[in-house]
């Protein structure tokens, strides 16, 4: 079952708009005096085809000038453990769908699914989830990106270890994870890990996800032949993500990544 919200006529417009073009926009920040809202967004629901999987609820943002005429990146965003359960307006507290909501546009696809209560990020459904996406709007599959804070940062590492092929950038925020597998990695996937961008960002008085677990991941990511750089945060704690995803190169580095 797939239940759509109503949209705003600019993402119903059939004006083909560049990428540079939305890319200069998304500087600029909020629409001034927009309120926190989900009509930016869609939202869906996707049943992953493995028996005993339950539905994934999503919001999926689609930017201004959206036009099948033209491939547009995409962005993975997942949110962290605090935001699971059956609510998506929950997803809109963090982040970029938070932006999105007080009304900054993107020049990105953007799909923020909501894990459920009691669960933890999983590569096998994300990546159905993405195949979905790709399937049924008009996706540059050499652009698409990931990023996600604390749970959403594991589960952000976790997805460019196991599937480096897919993505060309990543930007996981006070997450971590274990370095075995990059020590595992197949010469092919360890080859396809060397061509993502990864930018991690870490408060380091996190109390929760240690400053270290970014540490040592971007340290293996490195050791792996690969690309990788770590914003540290002098006296932040674990809500490292306002400054992450408030800084205003984050989203432009994003579009520097191609496959």
């Amino acid at each position: 079952m797939i239940l759509v919200a109503s949209r705003p006529m600019a993402l119903r417009s059939k004006r083909l708009l560049p990428i540079a073009a939305l890319a200069a926009a998304a500087l600029t920040g909020r629409t001034a005096g927009a309120p926190p809202s989900l009509q930016a967004f869609s939202k869906e629901s996707f049943r992953p085809k493995a028996a005993a999987r339950i539905p994934i609820r999503y919001l999926l943002y689609l930017p201004q000038g959206y036009s099948r005429r033209q491939a547009w990146p995409l962005i993975l965003f997942l949110h962290g453990s605090g935001e699971r359960g059956n609510d998506l307006g929950q997803v809109t507290r963090h982040g970029i769908p938070k932006q999105i909501s007080e009304g900054r546009q993107m020049p990105f696809i953007v799909v923020s699914p909501q894990c459920p209560e009691g669960m933890v990020w999983e590569d096998l459904p994300l990546m159905a989830l993405l195949d979905t996406i790709e399937k049924d709007h008009r996706v540059d599959p050499s652009r698409i990106y990931v990023t996600g804070l604390s749970m959403g940062g594991y589960g952000t590492w976790d997805l460019v270890i196991r599937h480096p092929e897919r993505f060309a950038a990543a930007a996981p925020v006070c997450g971590g994870g274990s370095t075995v597998r990059l020590i595992l990695l197949s010469a092919e996937d360890r080859k396809a890990l060397q061509k993502v961008g990864i930018w991690a960002f870490h408060g380091e008085s996190d109390d929760v996800v240690g400053f270290q677990e970014s540490e040592r991941l971007v340290a293996a990511i490195k050791a792996a032949g690969g690309t990788a750089k770590l914003t540290r945060y002098p006296k932040v704690g674990h809500d490292s993500w306002v400054q992450a995803y408030n800084d205003p190169a984050l989203l432009p580095w994003f579009l520097e990544h191609k496959r």
